[in-house]
């Protein structure tokens, strides 16, 4: 008897460091995608500009056909450490990749935090942006230039670490921007706080959708607000139009 209470005494406070284990783990796991600023849930968003003391390369330009500016695609260099073990001991090797996009027309992707625009008769560059980004995509609306003689770059992106855990990445809210060829007139398109779901271009209009976090539980799911807008892309302005397909 005296055996089974020792046992029972030390049984408890293991479960109950299991279970404060636990509960750890799974707050760790469902954090939001957005943390507000304050208490009262504010959609203010503060743009954090680019850090001059970070080290940057360029792939070599890339030209989209039938125009005349280079897009220089800016990034990091990346260190990938991997673990191998030989007769019992541990070896670290690194793998450095200086590979910044990928080209395939009229689309550009990769791990972007900036493109230097270039006429091409000209040695001046400019930059997209001063403000941290991360572009996931670029895309030429070819199709519109062959139509309409408007050259246009269509952006996906993240612009701020909506999640608040110092990283730009694919766990931070996605963006949707817009910008003449050369990168000027560079404008967001998707309002602030709100994930873009996908977009399309039907003629000389730019389609997309866009999900509201609504309970502001920064989360997006079901209980959240679809949003649709276009984008008059031979227009002077860029001005979003909403519009209701559901009637």
């Amino acid at each position: 008897m005296n055996e089974d209470y020792k046992a029972m005494k030390l049984y408890i406070p293991f479960l109950s460091v299991s279970l404060f284990i636990f509960a750890s783990c799974a707050n760790e796991a469902e954090k939001p995608k957005v943390i507000y600023e304050t208490e009262k849930k504010t959609a203010e968003v503060s743009y954090q500009k680019i850090d001059s003391t970070e080290i940057n390369i360029a792939d070599l330009p890339i030209k989209f056909n039938g125009t005349n500016y280079l897009l220089h695609p800016v990034g990091n260099v990346r260190v990938y450490s991997s673990g191998s073990s030989r007769s019992g001991s541990s070896k670290l090797n690194n793998h450095v990749s200086y590979k910044i996009s990928n080209y395939a027309t009229p689309e550009i992707t990769g791990l972007i935090t900036n493109i230097m625009f270039q006429h091409k008769d000209s040695i001046a560059l400019r930059p997209l942006t001063s403000n941290k980004m991360q572009i996931s995509s670029v895309n030429y609306l070819d199709e519109l230039a062959l139509k309409t003689n408007t050259h246009l770059l269509v952006y996906t992106l993240v612009d701020v670490d909506t999640n608040k855990d110092g990283k730009y990445d694919e766990n931070d809210i996605k963006t949707l921007y817009l910008s003449n060829i050369n990168g000027t007139k560079f404008t967001k398109l998707t309002p602030d706080f709100h994930e873009l779901l996908d977009w399309q271009v039907i003629d000389e209009k730019l389609y997309y959708r866009y999900i509201e976090d609504i309970n502001k539980n920064g989360e997006f799911d079901s209980k959240d607000a679809v949003h649709y807008s276009f984008i008059r892309l031979t227009a002077e302005e860029w001005e979003p139009e909403s519009y209701n397909p559901l009637g």
